[in-house]
């Protein structure tokens, strides 16, 4: 048939136009699948396993694998089928390892990154929930045994696949010289991360302020710590930061700050009416605390006004502490406008050296010829 006459030769073996013809299909075919396996049907799929947030990108590396995987099978069923045998168990060059091995590797890998997730996520919210140890220390716990697992894992994968680590020595220490190098800024993230877990400097929950940056702390991850600031913007810090960075944490220990609140009020102010406003405006709000007790400072003269502080405690810092202070400060003016104390403006003496300066009223004299006409 003219179908199966021999086209040309690839090695000792012939292609035929079939041959031909049932390569582009499977190929295409495994594309068709790949895209697939891209798509958002099979993400949504696999979000339903419950996969832990620290590895929400597995997901993405699942598809990915797949897809190649699909591509990978179809291609080599395409070429058997053009009529080129390859092997699914002959070991392929240089890596000494077959197909089935290699698709064996990926399906274990994937396997141990979803037990490590699952081991974190059961450890915390079922076997260490009823502890009665401290929730961030739980957490702690169980992202170190996750990540004991994964290291475990990839081990006894590596091992009965035929990857045997001794003959990685080599392999091993370029990887050493390029952590020394190019990926030492990983490695340290990483070691950082694992100081924060052991000796929680900072907890989830927590608000601290650090390189500039202020908010929650959401997710303490491996390399980098998620933090919510108050205009809910989620900033990724890698865990160096709160190891060689001075790091301002408002709720470790004791939630309640000390607020210092400044007012000025014009000079002739009665200044015991003063700190009497002050202390009832801090009395009134309901976040002040009671203990420590508010009190009011004054503080100097100023060129254009009297200086006084207001000094309240409160546990705002970890949750709001721009609205607290806004409204102590929304709070003032309303009473020093009720009161009548007067804020200040700023002050100036003129000295005229020589000569003299006519100062006319110029809003009185237009009231005056208003008022003839």
């Amino acid at each position: 048939m003219f179908l199966q006459r021999p086209l040309f030769y690839v090695g000792q073996h012939y292609v035929t136009l079939l041959g031909l013809i049932a390569f582009a299909g499977f190929f295409g075919a495994g594309v068709i699948i790949a895209r697939f396996l891209q798509s958002q049907i099979v993400r949504r799929f696999f979000s339903r396993f419950k996969i832990d947030t620290n590895f929400i990108a597995i997901v993405t590396i699942v598809t990915t694998i797949l897809s190649l995987a699909a591509i990978v099978f179809f291609t080599v069923t395409a070429v058997n089928a053009a009529g080129i045998p390859l092997a699914w168990n002959a070991p392929l060059p240089a890596i000494k390892l077959s197909l089935v091995q290699i698709f064996l590797l990926v399906a274990l890998l994937i396997a141990v990154f979803w037990i490590s997730s699952g081991t974190k996520r059961f450890l915390f919210n079922r076997l260490l929930a009823q502890s009665g140890l401290d929730r961030s220390l739980q957490y702690a716990i169980a992202q170190v045994v996750s990540n004991i697992v994964l290291v475990v894992g990839i081990f006894f994968v590596l091992e009965n696949t035929g990857i045997h680590l001794a003959a990685l020595t080599v392999f091993a220490g370029a990887v050493g010289v390029g952590v020394g190098f190019g990926l030492q800024n990983i490695a340290s993230n990483f070691i950082s991360g694992l100081v924060i877990l052991a000796e929680r400097p900072i907890t989830i929950g927590d608000r601290v302020e650090v390189a500039g940056i202020a908010g929650q702390v959401e997710h303490i991850r491996a390399r980098s710590t998620i933090i919510r600031t108050n205009d809910n913007i989620m900033m990724i810090v890698p865990n160096t930061k709160f190891i060689d960075s001075p790091v301002t944490n408002w709720t470790y220990g004791d939630r309640r700050v000390r607020f210092r609140i400044p007012v000025g009020v014009a000079y002739g102010s009665d200044v015991t009416h003063v700190r009497e406003s002050l202390l009832a405006v801090a009395h009134e709000n309901p976040h002040t605390l009671k203990e420590p007790a508010p009190s009011i400072f004054l503080e100097q003269f100023g060129e254009n006004s009297i200086d006084f502080k207001l000094v309240v405690w409160s546990s705002e810092m970890s949750a709001r502490p721009s609205r607290y202070r806004s409204d102590l400060n929304f709070a003032i003016a309303k009473k020093f406008g009720e009161l009548g104390i007067e804020f200040p403006f700023p002050q100036r003496d003129v000295h005229i050296r020589d000569g003299v300066l006519k100062v006319e009223n110029v809003a009185a004299e237009e009231k005056a010829e208003q008022s003839q006409a």
